[in-house]
């Protein structure tokens, strides 16, 4: 099979090595030593570097995530709240923006998300988007440092793509009118097509004041061509890893090649003169964007580093600290369940820290 290698030392911390990460080599000249092989059809297919597949620990939280019993015991008993609280900003909007105040005294924007999902009637999109309208409303009248983040599915995606479209029109125009922002969430990968196509249309629309923006998963393999297409276009994007149980024939299996990706798709990014969020709590791929950033010119202010709320508070302190703009994605709401199985997905690891800190409640 032809392949063509592609070189990641554009985006790598110059004279490091990145343990357990993308398993970057040690760079002693300019020339390029980790690469992403290529296939000749384009599809990437392997980080020539050490790497583990995803753990099937991962595959078990996405299936946890689904479970409807283990959801309404978790949701409604005390345990089940305690779980949550340190990664849920309570369960009403006060509740959030009270903490989203807090966070801006401290340097920090924020991104508001209402969890739910999935609704099964019109009322209940409506009903979702008139928490957002509210937070709008907030935003405005608090003088927030904030935006809200919207999951189609919760507008009624299912139902009908035009209701959801119709939906979140409302929510831009308001956001644009109130000098705010609508981030639109990115699902699982059935929903990419769909998803990209409804922020690509409202964002060509003049009098919405691109007042949108879309999230881009590095897992999948259709990221970097969505990513040309959007920076083209001059939509703002929110870079994550994805926290869905995709199959292989769609995103990487390893988590090596994730990361390669993301590193790359960084740089693509920060080259790009927009205004971008890269969402990550992994500290070697912050400081690879740190370095990228500080080698190309590109100011600490061009750009977010974008974080939950509850993970790694130490770390966002010491960005502001240092002069880089922080995020954090702060949801609230009941239907807390789903988000938080997903969070523990992404990273397996985080349940160990979760339990610990069940006990500093």
């Amino acid at each position: 099979m032809n392949s063509t290698p592609v070189c990641l030392c554009a985006t790598a911390p110059p004279d490091s090595i990145v343990p357990n990460r993308v398993s970057l080599l040690r760079r002693t000249d300019s020339h390029c030593c980790a690469k992403l092989v290529l296939p000749a059809s384009g599809q990437p297919a392997v980080v020539a570097t050490e790497g583990s597949p995803m753990p099937l620990l991962r595959s078990a939280l996405i299936a946890l995530s689904r479970n409807r019993p283990l959801r309404r015991w978790s949701e409604r008993t005390r345990l089940g709240l305690r779980f949550s609280a340190r990664f849920v900003a309570g369960m009403e909007i006060g509740d959030a923006l009270r903490v989203a105040e807090t966070l801006n005294r401290q340097g920090m924007t924020v991104s508001l998300d209402s969890l739910g999902e999935s609704v099964t009637s019109e009322a209940e999109a409506e009903a979702a988007a008139g928490v957002y309208h509210r937070l709008l409303d907030e935003i405005a009248a608090r003088r927030l440092d904030a935006h809200i983040s919207v999951k189609l599915t919760q507008m009624g995606l299912n139902l009908s793509p035009a209701l959801a479209e119709s939906i979140v029109e409302s929510l831009v125009r308001h956001a644009q009118a109130t000098g705010s922002f609508v981030r639109i969430d990115m699902e699982d990968s059935s929903r990419t097509e769909a998803t990209l196509g409804l922020v690509r249309r409202l964002h060509a629309r003049p009098e919405l004041g691109g007042a949108i923006g879309a999230v881009i998963q590095a897992y999948l393999y259709r990221s970097q061509a969505d990513i040309e297409q959007l920076v083209a276009e001059g939509v703002r994007v929110r870079l994550c890893k994805g926290a869905y149980d995709e199959p292989p024939a769609v995103a990487f299996p390893r988590k090596a090649d994730v990361d390669a990706n993301f590193i790359r798709l960084s740089g693509r990014l920060l080259d790009s003169g927009l205004y971008h969020g890269l969402a990550t709590h992994d500290e070697a791929m912050i400081a690879a964007a740190k370095s990228y950033a500080s080698r190309q010119g590109i100011a600490p202010t061009r750009f977010e580093f974008q974080m939950l709320f509850g993970v790694r508070r130490d770390l966002q302190r010491r960005l502001v600290e240092e002069g880089y703009k922080v995020r954090v994605y702060l949801p609230f709401g009941s239907d807390w369940y789903p988000y938080l199985m997903r969070r523990l997905a992404e990273r397996p690891a985080n349940m160990l820290f979760l339990a610990r800190n069940l006990f500093r409640l």
